[in-house]
């Protein structure tokens, strides 16, 4: 060996020999298997231990959440028949500002959850949001109280109807914006907010977790009966103004109970963007690009090639230590330590831009498997969402008469998809899954991901259902004009788009919270709302596609503002062809997609789930 080998060799076992203290057995993993054997003595990192508050928190954050949720959701309950009636839109203009708006405003959470993660943290990014809900609120009413920001009544027969000028428009645009800014901070960060009033490392915390999630979907399910009837009936029957106005002072009201309850919150601190860590991954696994990784079936020898970073986690959020997986394997290397890698004395690596460890390597990795299903969901949400557009247009067509003197307001009608949904849930929980359990002996019944490819289906019957519905109804309008269908001819399709939401919508919360790292819940709860974003800006697609295609040149418009001129139904089909593509793209990634495992806590029983393709490791 010549000298200058000798000498490189003594400069490699010197590097070696410097991180060896702190690279020991129990904090490197090599692939030698799909997933690394886990070491449970050392699975939990040495978590800060705080004083959680518990449930004496919870009568503030879930009074807090109750009213906004009743003050927002109240406010646009009913916002088609308000964009029809008041500012005289056509049909098509007032889908396409209310698909435009809540695209946006359901793509906002994912900054909300990146400006509360990386800088300020839940409480602040909650507080400042709840102000922009309600500045976003007080503009609105002013649009329904001042005469000069709406456009002159009119009557739509006469034909004389003018639509809103560039002040008008901008004045709503602008309420809609702060309210926009209010949900970007409200949506991604009230659930973790409750979760890290509980200590998960307790099993009175896990159960009070749970507890909380069943009191936050029994809260939210009371808040959208109670806008689908009385706030909406308020708006239609009574005021505008009355009805935008009582959401408003109930913001006030969330605002006080939220804020009175800040000595007894635990105040989780920001812990740093995961974008930012998403992307060291992605750099430092390039610039190893042309590293050899250890074979699969490698043994457990520690060598100079299979030496991968794996500290102890010292974070307050991550409970659980993610193994190392070859899912995806190119992206080891950006945990493997090589020559030039070097570790600052408390073990972290001086250069994260080129090492990076194992648990963030493997948080990519989740992030990266639920991409396809994520966007699975888009279709199913684009059928749901014609609960607020279209569907509002054909029951303000029908005789929605109960009795001689009440009529059902046109925004109530979807009042039946929720009540589908309430008295399924707990059928669906007590009797459902332990008859599933017994055949499938599976924990939940059915997968998650089989509980998500039932919502696709459900969501393609329910647009069949729509258009035959909508066939019968134009036929009838246009043979008996002075004797329209009742309304209630719309509950097939609703009772069946209230499944597709039990099964799809709940299904995808479920499949998020599970399959994310903890510290990664607020991004989780904002890829839902990205979903409802991609389908509401298909929607909008799919709207003005249709409406430019059919329409002019003396062919009959499907979308026509007069829906018994158009062929609404041709349309509800086309959505439910998109849906059988889409079940079948959801089959090919669903049989495709490996579930998260995780190191336990000791003593902890493991929940394992399983794919739709049982045959698979």
């Amino acid at each position: 060996m010549t000298s200058g080998a000798r000498e490189n060799d003594k400069k490699k076992k010197k590097k070696m020999s410097s991180l060896w203290p702190f690279c020991s057995a129990k904090c490197f993993q090599n692939p030698s298997s799909e997933v690394a054997e886990p070491d449970k003595a050392d699975s939990v990192s040495p978590v800060v231990k705080k004083q959680p508050g518990g449930w004496k928190t919870m009568p503030f954050i879930l009074g807090n959440e109750t009213l906004e949720r009743l003050a927002t959701i109240g406010l646009l309950a009913n916002f088609m028949v308000y964009l029809m009636r008041e500012f005289h839109m056509e049909q098509v203009a007032a889908s396409n500002v209310l698909n435009i708006w809540s695209g946006i405003t359901n793509f906002a959470p994912l900054l909300g959850a990146f400006i509360s993660d990386a800088y300020v943290g839940k409480f602040p990014t909650i507080a400042v949001a709840s102000l922009a809900s309600f500045m976003g609120m007080v503009i609105v009413t002013l649009t329904a109280g001042i005469p000069t920001l709406h456009p002159p009544s009119c009557k739509p027969t006469a034909g004389n109807c003018i639509g809103p000028n560039r002040l008008q428009l901008g004045v709503l645009l602008t309420g809609l914006g702060f309210l926009t800014i209010g949900s970007a901070g409200i949506r991604p960060c009230s659930i973790p907010f409750g979760v890290d009033q509980f200590d998960q490392t307790t099993e009175e915390g896990i159960k009070g977790v749970n507890s909380f999630f069943n009191w936050y979907y029994t809260t939210f399910t009371i808040v959208l009966l109670i806008t689908q009837t009385l706030v909406v009936y308020i708006q239609d029957s009574v005021s505008w103004v009355w009805g935008f106005g009582i959401p408003t002072g109930l913001m006030v009201a969330s605002i006080v109970m939220f804020v009175v309850g800040y000595r007894i919150y635990v105040h989780a601190m920001p812990e740093g963007s995961i974008f930012s860590g998403i992307a060291q991954v992605c750099v430092a696994a390039f610039k190893k690009r042309r590293l050899k990784l250890p074979s699969e079936q490698h043994d457990n020898k520690i060598n100079g090639g299979g030496l991968f970073y794996d500290p102890p986690l010292n974070g307050s959020t991550v409970l659980f230590k993610l193994p190392l997986t070859n899912q995806f394997r190119f992206l080891n290397k950006a945990a493997m330590i090589v020559e030039g890698d070097e570790l600052k004395p408390d073990g972290s690596p001086a250069n994260k831009w080129r090492l990076t460890s194992i648990q963030n390597v493997e948080e990519v990795k989740c992030l990266i498997k639920i991409i396809p299903i994520w966007a699975s969901g888009i279709i199913s949400f684009t059928a749901m969402s014609q609960q607020g557009t279209f569907i509002v247009s054909q029951a303000m067509n029908m005789d929605r008469h109960l009795g001689h003197n009440f009529q059902i307001p046109p925004g109530s009608i979807s009042i039946i998809s929720m009540i589908t949904v309430g008295i399924w849930l707990p059928f669906y929980d007590r009797f459902m899954v332990p008859a599933l359990r017994k055949l499938t002996k599976h924990e939940g019944g059915i997968t998650l991901l089989q509980r998500i490819g039932i919502g696709i289906v459900f969501s393609v019957l329910a647009m069949v259902v729509a258009g035959l519905v909508e066939k019968e109804r134009r036929a009838a309008a246009i043979s008996h004009p002075n004797s329209p269908m009742s309304v209630m001819w719309l509950a097939p399709q609703l009772i069946v788009l209230g499944l597709c939401e039990a099964f799809s919508a709940l299904g995808l919360i479920e499949f998020f919270n599970r399959q994310f790292p903890e510290h990664m819940r607020s991004i989780a709860n904002s890829l839902l709302f990205c979903s409802f974003a991609g389908s509401s800006y298909l929607s909008t697609l799919l709207v003005n596609t249709v409406h430019a295609v059919t329409g002019g040149h003396g062919r009959p418009d499907w979308l026509a503002n007069d829906i018994n001129s158009g062929r609404l139904d041709y349309f509800y089909y086309l959505v439910a062809g998109l849906g059988v593509l889409n079940f079948i793209y959801f089959l090919y990634v669903a049989r495709r997609y490996r579930y998260k495992l995780k190191n336990l806590l000791v003593g902890e029983t493991p929940f394992l789930d399983v794919d739709l393709s049982s045959s698979k490791p």
